[in-house]
């Protein structure tokens, strides 16, 4: 589970931004089945973020992306010397040339855990491990620089810190060497799942191989039949690569390239099964069409979320997405949102995070007030990061539990919206 998690210095967030699913327990919010305790802690299901395009969304969700890669991959997927791929917030002279800034807080075991990181595009500057089973925390070990100070209950790290370059992380160089605990928590940002709501094709193998599974075949069955998508059923079609079977237009080069590539393996087509009707509307047979080709983008995109979304569900992990919405009625935006809210169907506490402009979810039966966060920018174009249990108007007022979230949000009373100018003076002489 996830407690909390930190980005500053990173593309449009200046200062250190935090999104917290702990719950606020001075909220006297309705009864909801969104939170949950555990080890000691209570924590959110879910938590929505929205703002206005370019107000920083997708950099503070891309943040966790880079955090996730940077802690698996970083002692095997860059080089010596090779830069880091990080951006800082170039708009300030101040930040520049300042590390970025990355924490989570998250639970393993009982154990509380916050690891974090500060990193250019040449080198570590600080890197950082501790946990807790109560309120005390302990240090495993603290880096600046090369220097790395390894506690007796890091065990594990002693010899390895002249075994990590400088654009390496320490915590993954003890993972590579299979340490108990980094090996722990490196399965735990691999169950960190995230996605994009934008480029859902990638996933389509993941629901695929889901849908293929006799024993999960039902549940993925299951949660596209609910969404009421016009078909009645799917079925995969499997054929051998050959250059026929290849795109016309592929070059034949890179056509060969991939038979070699992927020799042994093999290609896909998902066939939707639709009903045919007589001229009573009276089920008369089958019509079998290709997925890809004949159903809507809004349809492959649900199918392609089915697989990361009842994979988070039923194995307790947590799921970032961005841009939840597009291309989805807001009804299975909505389900999917409930999904996780529910003790019914999240009986692990996975835990959600997503970014929409979806203002149909902003209201107190579906989300309390400390799940809801918004971003803007600042005077500076910085991103602000601020929930609505937080936030105060202007007469230094909370906002109330039974206020209409989605009309006053429209309105402009919680701020993180575009302020739109005349538009009707564009085409004029």
């Amino acid at each position: 589970m996830i407690i909390e998690f930190s980005v500053g210095n990173f593309k449009s967030i200046r200062d250190v931004a935090t999104i917290s699913f702990q719950k606020v327990k001075a909220l006297k919010e309705p009864a909801l089945q969104n939170t949950f305790a555990t080890d000691g802690y209570e924590l959110v299901k879910s938590a929505v973020l929205y703002g206005a395009n370019s107000s920083g969304k997708s950099n503070f969700l891309n943040a966790i992306g880079f955090y996730k890669w940077f802690v698996i991959n970083s002692s095997k997927s860059t080089q010596k010397f090779e830069e880091i791929n990080i951006n800082s917030f170039e708009l300030s002279d101040a930040t520049k040339e300042e590390p970025s800034y990355f924490q989570s807080i998250f639970l393993i075991d009982n154990n509380r855990y916050r690891y974090g990181f500060e990193v250019s595009k040449e080198k570590i500057h600080n890197e950082w491990l501790y946990y807790s089973k109560k309120t005390r925390e302990t240090e495993l070990f603290f880096r600046h620089f090369d220097e790395i100070e390894i506690h007796d209950e890091f065990i594990e790290g002693e010899g390895l810190e002249t075994k990590t370059r400088e654009n390496a992380l320490f915590l993954s160089v003890v993972a590579q060497f299979n340490g108990e605990i980094s090996s722990k928590l490196l399965k735990w940002f691999k169950n960190l799942n995230q996605i994009s709501g934008l480029q859902d094709q990638s996933y389509e193998g993941f629901t695929l191989r889901m849908f293929q599974n006799s024993t999960l075949n039902p549940i993925v069955k299951d949660f596209l039949d609910k969404a009421d998508l016009g078909f009645t059923d799917l079925m995969v079609e499997e054929f051998d690569i050959t250059k026929e079977t290849l795109p016309s237009n592929m070059p034949d080069k890179l056509k060969e390239k991939l038979i070699i590539d992927l020799k042994g393996k093999k290609g896909y087509n998902i066939v939707s099964i639709h009903n045919k009707y007589d001229k009573n509307h009276n089920v008369s047979g089958t019509e079998f069409f290709p997925f890809e080709k004949y159903e809507s983008e809004g349809t492959k995109k649900y199918f392609r979320l089915a697989g990361p979304v009842i994979d988070t569900l039923q194995h307790g992990k947590v799921l970032v997405i961005d841009e939840l919405d597009a291309r989805l009625h807001p009804a299975l935006t909505t389900a999917i949102v409930q999904l996780f809210n529910s003790n019914e169907t999240n009986k692990k506490n996975a835990q959600l995070l997503f970014a929409t402009h979806d203002t149909n979810l902003l209201n107190s039966c579906t989300f309390r007030r400390d799940q809801i966060w918004f971003t803007e920018k600042d005077y500076g174009e910085s991103t602000i990061l601020f929930s609505l249990a937080e936030y105060k108007t202007e007469d230094g007022m909370k906002i109330r539990k039974d206020e209409a979230y989605e009309k006053n949000y429209i309105a402009g009373r919680y701020g993180a919206i575009p302020f739109i100018g005349d538009f009707t003076n564009i085409f004029t002489e």
